[in-house]
Formats: C-alpha cells, sequence, structure tokens
C-alpha cells in the first residue's frame, strides 16, 4: 500500500468502537493516517453533538459508520436524519472537505425497516454541504451471529436470503481505499452506480448460520417468510450485489475458521 499523502490529510470516524468503525479505525492506522476516533466512549455524541466540533478541528475527511442500535425505522431514520445533519454543519464549520459513508447492497429497494432509514441517510448526505461518497456493502459475516443472538433458546429461525456475506473487515478496506483515493468522484455522477463490496461467493444466510450454530450448540431452521420488512424482495436476490460490485474474500467459512 503507497504511503499515505500529504493532500489527503486527517480522517474522523464516527461510529468508531462499532462493529465495522473498529476495523476503519484499524486500516487507516496501519496505512498511516491520522485518525480521530469518534464514539460515546471517546466523548462524542454524533446525535446531542456532544464534543463534535472539538473532534472535527481540522479534519479534511470524515467516514461516517456510525449506525442505529436496532431495526425500528422511526428510531433509525430520526438517528441518521440527525447525525447526518450534525457530521456535515459541524465538519462544514470545522472546514472538511468531504464525509464518506457505508450502507447497504439493496437500500434503493427497500419499502420499509432499516432499509428505508438507510435510504434516508444516503439522500441525506448527497443532498448536504459536504460533498459524499457512498460505499453500499453486503451484509457482514459479523451479522449472522447478531441473527442467532436476536433470538432465545435452542432453536433459531433464519431466513433463506441469499446474500454475499463480507467480512467486516473486507468493507472497511474498501470504504478507506474509496475515502483516500483522490481521482474518486466527490458525488456519484447521475446514473453512475454507487459503488458496492461484497463476498465472494452467494451464500444462503440460513446455511451460514447453521454453521455458526453449530459451534454454539444452536439448532438453525431455514424459513422462507421471517416476517421481516422486504422478505419477499431479500429472498428474491435484492442483496446480491450488481455486476459493477468490488468482490472480496474470505468466504464465510474460511472467516469463522478465524474466529476464537
Amino acid at each position: 500500500m503507497p504511503a499515505p499523502t500529504t493532500s489527503i490529510g486527517k480522517f474522523a470516524v464516527a461510529g468508531a468502537t462499532g462493529r465495522l468503525g473498529r476495523h476503519v479505525v484499524d486500516v487507516l492506522t496501519e496505512r498511516g493516517y491520522q485518525v480521530v476516533p469518534m464514539s460515546r466512549a471517546t466523548g462524542v455524541d454524533v446525535v446531542t453533538g456532544q464534543g463534535l466540533a472539538e473532534a472535527l478541528t481540522g479534519v479534511d475527511t470524515i467516514v461516517d459508520v456510525a449506525s442505529w442500535h436496532a431495526s425500528e425505522q422511526e428510531a433509525a431514520t430520526e438517528f441518521f436524519r440527525t447525525s447526518t445533519r450534525n457530521l456535515h454543519e459541524t465538519g462544514r464549520k470545522a472546514g472538511a472537505g468531504r464525509i464518506v459513508i457505508a450502507s447497504i447492497i439493496g437500500v434503493d429497494k427497500a419499502t420499509a425497516g432499516f432499509g428505508v432509514a438507510k435510504q434516508v441517510h444516503e439522500e441525506l448526505n448527497l443532498s448536504g454541504p459536504l460533498p459524499a461518497r457512498i460505499l453500499r456493502a453486503a451484509q457482514f459475516h459479523e451479522f449472522v451471529g447478531q441473527l442467532l443472538d436476536w433470538q432465545q433458546g435452542e432453536v433459531a429461525y433464519v431466513p433463506k436470503w441469499p446474500s454475499q456475506l463480507v467480512a467486516c473487515r473486507t468493507v472497511a478496506e474498501a470504504l478507506v481505499d474509496l475515502a483516500t483515493d483522490p481521482g474518486a468522484p466527490a458525488q456519484p455522477a447521475s446514473g453512475t452506480p454507487i459503488p458496492e463490496i461484497a463476498g465472494p461467493r452467494k451464500e444462503i444466510m440460513s446455511e451460514a448460520a447453521g454453521l455458526l450454530g453449530a459451534r454454539r450448540g444452536i439448532k438453525v431452521v431455514g424459513v422462507d417468510d421471517p416476517g421481516l420488512p422486504d422478505a419477499e424482495y431479500a429472498a428474491g436476490g435484492g442483496l446480491l450485489p450488481g455486476p459493477h460490485a468490488r468482490l472480496a474474500g474470505p468466504t464465510f467459512q474460511e472467516w469463522l475458521a478465524t474466529q476464537p
């Protein structure tokens, strides 16, 4: 990896202690960039704005991977609406040059739930005062464990949705590539597909969960109708990447073999 150039400058990472944010901070640091981790644990709250102006002082690029902790549409939408406004307005005043955000493959077709909240997140960034770059990612390998965590007991019911599951570390690397590429457009041109990152092959969510469930002593049952928003769209391949997507390993099974 080439040494960072002085034109790229200093990065602030919103959601720095989260599932994806920790990897983004690691990748930036490993590549020699100056990083300001932002989370409530570091005294920065993107919703209330506490500590935000101080954290963004001298920052050139904001990487926003902060997320809401639940899938309820209204609360998640309000979180993204408020945090996006604060990051853009405070970032502009601090002299930041752009913001880069992580989103989800297929979110442009969402009609309910968390997907709609992420739709709003994208739209607000593209219409905000700071130039915005977006990277849409497939479901994380780490998300499979979350699906099991949400359910109680020794049996977990997981949708049979196809997805090209991808590791958080892989997404972080692609996000940093986008954030540090001086040649990438500040805003996606009209008609140009938004960049995507996904795993190397199609996986079925319930089958991946079964591999993890075997480790945890949990029986996984694949279901066709999980009663979740946009289930029919997801079951029909709506979460799969487009032909322009960047594909990168490891596969879920390869990743699982490296986990303690």
